[in-house]
């Protein structure tokens, strides 16, 4: 996404978006050289694009509406969208002596 589309996104003008992904490179939880990428357009124009991690962190970092529903998204996908079902197996061994602990 581009810088507009985050803005747009979030509902924050750009000075919001480049100061928080700026803390966040600051910080560590970034790496500027990570987070984004120029793409040519055509031969005059070119976009700087940033990845879904950066979205991501800014969701939880940017306080607004727009901030707000993007980071219920993706938390109801984490959370709800595994609809398989997941069997845990857990095996209690004893060796037979009196002093054994439990093993799982």
């Amino acid at each position: 996404m581009t810088e507009r589309e985050i803005c747009e996104l979030f509902g924050v003008i750009a000075p919001t978006v480049r100061a928080e992904i700026k803390a966040l490179c600051k910080s560590g939880v970034l790496s500027i050289y990570d987070i984004q990428r120029i793409i040519r357009i055509s031969d005059r124009y070119s976009a700087e694009v940033y990845n879904l991690e950066t979205i991501a962190a800014l969701a939880f970092r940017v306080e607004s509406f727009g901030a707000a529903k993007v980071r219920r998204a993706l938390l109801e996908r984490i959370i709800h969208e595994r609809k398989e079902k997941t069997a845990v197996f857990v095996s209690v061994v004893s060796d037979g002596k009196p002093n054994s602990r439990w093993k799982a």
